[in-house]
C-alpha cells in the first residue's frame, strides 16, 4: 500500500498540519530549524514503527501550553495525533479479494490513526455481504440452507448464528462445514478482527532514521552472526547490515581454513567497495579492507575465550595508506553507514517507509548529491521516502514537486506543512532558492544553449507544457535549452548585459514590459541577436500578452479558480488586454500570478488531459519560435 495524505495533530509544535500530500516516491520537508520538520516526522513514526520501542506520551509531546486547559473538556488520551490515509495497489487489493472474496473491498483507501493511549484505529469500508457470498460459494451446503444465511445482516452475524440451519436437513454437516470455511477465511475472531489481522501485513511501517550509530571499527563477528536481531543495538545492527549487503556467509567468515576465511572476506570486501564507488563520488580511489582477528578475554569463571573480532579499515590509494573505519571523516562514516543500514530494505518483503530527519548534514555538497541519487535509484525504487532538510544541495529544482514548506506560526497557529512554494516565509524559502540558485550558476557555465524567462511561473508554465506536448508527439522545448527565471521583467537586461555576450542566449518577454528598449539597444550595439528576442504578444500577432495569455481563457480560469477557490466564468472578463488585467479588473485586486503555476505543477494529471486544443497549439507555436533561433 502507498502513503497518500498525512495529518499531525496537537503534537509538540504542531496544532493542525492539515492534509499532507505524500509523493509515491521523494517527500522532502523543507524548513528552518525548529519550524516542526522533526516533529511531523517522529508523530508520523509513532503511528506504526517497525520496531516497538517508541509511544507518543501526552506529558512529553501534547502541546505543553495546551495540554491544562484541553484536558478539562477532552479526554486527552483519547485524542489521535497522527492520521494517515493509506491507498491499495493492484497487487494489495488481489490479495484482499484472494482472501475475502472479489467485491468484498469497496473504498481504495484505509485510515489509519493511533490515539495518545497507545490504541491503533484503522477506518475502511467493506461489503459484508459480499463476503458472507464468497465464504459460501465454495461450501456444498444441503438445499435451502444457503439462501436462508444470506438473508441474515453481515458476516459476524452469519459466523455466531449456525443455528439458522437447525431446522433444516443436514444441518449438523453444514455447520461443520461453515465452521471450517469460517476459520479458514477469518479465523478464531469476527469479520472486523480478520480484516485488520490482514492490513497490517499490507500496511507499511515506519522507519525513522535520526542519528543512526555509525558502524564500529571492531565487532565480535560470530555473536554478530549467530544473534537475533532484536537483541542487537543500532552500531551492531549497521555491522550486520553490511555483511548481508555484501552477501557474507558465516560459514566461511567463522572457517578455521585460513585460505577459506581469506577468500570470503575479500570478497565482502570487493563487493562493499563497489557499493561505495557507485554513490560516493568525492574519492573513488578508495577500497574495503576487512579482516578477522582473535581477541582473548576473561571469562568469569578464571578462563580465557578467544572471540573472532572484524575489524574495517579503509585503503586509500591516493595517499597509499589506510586507516581504520571510526578514524575516516564523519561525513564518511555517516554515509557509508547509512548505506549498510538502509540497504537491507532494499530487497526486503516487509512493507516500509522511511523516515530521514536531516540526513547528510556532515557531507560535502557532492556527496550530499550523491546520497540524492542513492535515494533515487535505491531507496526510492521500493520504498517511499520522506526526509527533512534546510540543506539548497538536498533540495532537486527539477523535482520542486516533491517539496513541502514547514513553517512555526506560533502558538495560536503551531507549525504548518504546505505544497505552496510560492507563498512562504523568505527564510523557509532560503534553501529552494539556494538550489535553484546553484542550478541556475551550473547551467551558466555548462549549458550551450540558454533561454532567459521573467520568473518562475515562466519556467513553470514552459517546462509542464513542453513535456506534455512531447507527450503527445508534439514539438516542445528542444532538449539543448536551459531555461533560466532571472527574477522578473526588469532583471532580464542587467541579465544579458552582465553574461549574454559570452552565452548563447535568447530572451522571452512579455509584451509590455519596460526595459524592453534596452533589450532593443543590446541588440543595436550587438550584444544581443535581435532575432533571439521573443515577445508573446508578436509571436500570436497581439499587441499585449503575458505568458498567461498563451492558455485560452478558458483553460487560465480553470487554473485560477482552482488556486484561489473561486468561480469565475471566461465570459466575466471584458476586454482585449492581458487576461490578468481583466482578472484584476473585473474582482478590483491584484493577485499572485505564481499561484495558478502552482497549481498547473501540482495539478498536472488532472488539467492536462481537459486542456483545450487551442492552448496546445498556441504553446506549441511559441516553442516552435523559441527553437528557431537555436
Amino acid at each position: 500500500m502507498k502513503l497518500e495524505k498525512v495529518q499531525i495533530k496537537n503534537f509538540r509544535n504542531i496544532l493542525d498540519s492539515g492534509n499532507v500530500d505524500i509523493q509515491l516516491d521523494v517527500t522532502c520537508l523543507v524548513g528552518k530549524n525548529e519550524s516542526g520538520k522533526t516533529a511531523f516526522l517522529q508523530a508520523l513514526h509513532r503511528l506504526n514503527p517497525v520496531h516497538k520501542n517508541v509511544s507518543f506520551s501526552i506529558p512529553d509531546h501534547y502541546p505543553a501550553w495546551l495540554e491544562k486547559r484541553h484536558r478539562r473538556t477532552m479526554n486527552l488520551e483519547k485524542f489521535c495525533p497522527a492520521i494517515a490515509t493509506f491507498s491499495f495497489e493492484d497487487k494489495d487489493r488481489n490479495l484482499f479479494e484472494e482472501r475475502f472474496g472479489s467485491g468484498v473491498l469497496k473504498s481504495e483507501t484505509v485510515v489509519l490513526s493511533r490515539q495518545y493511549d497507545g490504541k491503533l484505529l484503522y477506518d475502511y469500508e467493506v461489503d459484508e455481504a459480499a463476503a458472507v457470498k464468497a465464504l459460501l460459494t465454495d461450501v456444498s451446503l444441503p438445499s435451502g440452507a444457503g439462501a436462508k444465511l444470506t438473508t441474515l445482516a453481515g458476516v459476524d452475524e452469519f459466523i455466531a448464528s449456525p443455528e439458522a440451519l437447525i431446522e433444516i436437513k443436514g444441518a449438523a454437516e453444514a455447520i461443520s462445514l461453515l465452521e471450517e470455511a469460517r476459520i479458514k477465511v477469518f479465523g478464531d475472531g469476527g469479520f472486523d478482527d480478520a480484516i485488520i489481522s490482514f492490513l497490517d501485513t499490507l500496511i507499511p511501517k515506519f522507519f525513522y532514521y535520526a542519528d543512526y550509530s555509525t558502524l564500529p571499527g571492531s565487532v565480535e563477528i560470530r555473536e554478530l552472526l549467530q544473534a537475533d536481531k532484536s537483541t542487537l543495538d543500532d552500531d551492531r545492527l549497521t555491522a550486520r547490515a553490511l555483511l548481508e549487503l555484501a552477501g557474507a556467509e558465516s560459514d566461511y567468515l567463522l572457517n578455521a581454513d585460513y585460505e577459506r576465511r581469506k577468500r570470503e572476506l575479500e570478497n565482502v570486501a570487493n563487493a562493499l567497495t563497489q557499493e561505495i564507488l557507485d554513490y560516493w563520488t568525492t574519492n573513488t580511489e578508495i577500497r574495503v579492507d576487512i579482516d578477522i582477528t582473535q581477541k582473548t578475554e576473561n571469562a568469569q569463571n578464571g578462563q580465557q575465550t578467544v572471540l573472532d573480532e572484524m575489524k574495517v579499515r579503509l585503503w586509500d590509494h591516493r595517499h597509499f595508506l589506510s586507516l581504520p573505519f571510526d578514524e575516516r571523516s564523519t561525513g564518511f562514516r555517516w554515509f557509508f553507514s547509512f548505506l549498510a543500514a538502509f540497504s537491507a530494505y532494499e530487497r526486503d518483503e516487509q512493507p516500509v517507509i522511511i523516515l530521514l530527519d536531516e540526513p547528510g548534514l556532515g557531507l560535502h555538497a557532492r556527496a550530499q548529491k550523491d546520497f540524492l541519487r542513492f535515494i533515487d535509484k535505491r531507496l526510492s525504487a521500493n520504498r517511499q521516502v520522506l526526509f527533512t532538510t534546510h540543506s539548497p544541495f538536498m533540495v532537486q529544482p527539477d523535482n520542486l514537486d516533491r517539496v513541502r514548506m514547514v513553517e512555526d506560526h506560533g502558538r495560536d497557529k503551531g507549525s504548518t506543512i504546505s505544497s505552496d512554494v510560492l507563498g512562504t516565509d523568505p527564510d523557509t524559502l532560503f534553501p529552494l532558492q539556494g538550489a535553484l540558485g546553484y542550478d541556475l550558476a551550473q547551467h551558466l557555465f555548462v549549458a550551450h544553449h540558454n533561454l532567459v524567462v521573467e520568473g518562475t511561473s515562466d519556467f513553470t508554465y514552459l517546462t509542464v507544457m513542453s513535456r506534455h506536448l512531447i507527450d503527445e508527439g508534439r514539438e516542445g522545448l528542444n532538449e539543448k535549452w536551459s531555461l533560466i527565471p532571472v527574477g522578473g521583467a526588469d532583471m532580464v537586461p542587467t541579465f544579458v548585459a552582465l553574461l549574454g555576450n559570452h552565452l548563447d542566449v535568447t530572451v522571452l518577454v512579455d509584451s509590455q514590459k519596460a526595459g524592453h528598449q534596452r533589450l532593443e539597444r543590446m541588440a543595436d550595439q550587438g550584444l544581443l541577436k535581435r532575432n533571439r528576442i521573443i515577445m508573446i504578444g508578436t509571436t500570436f500577432k497581439q499587441r499585449f500578452a503575458d505568458i498567461e495569455d498563451v492558455f485560452s481563457i478558458g483553460d487560465y480560469v480553470v487554473l485560477y479558480n482552482e488556486a484561489f477557490g473561486q468561480k469565475l466564468k471566461p465570459g466575466d472578463l471584458i476586454g482585449t488586454d492581458p487576461i490578468v488585467a481583466r482578472i484584476e479588473r473585473h474582482t478590483g485586486e491584484k493577485y499572485d500570478h505564481g499561484k495558478p503555476a502552482d497549481v498547473l505543477l501540482r495539478k498536472r494529471d488532472e488539467f492536462l488531459p481537459k486542456i483545450e486544443a487551442e492552448t496546445l497549439n498556441r504553446f506549441e507555436k511559441l516553442f516552435q519560435a523559441i527553437n528557431a533561433t537555436l
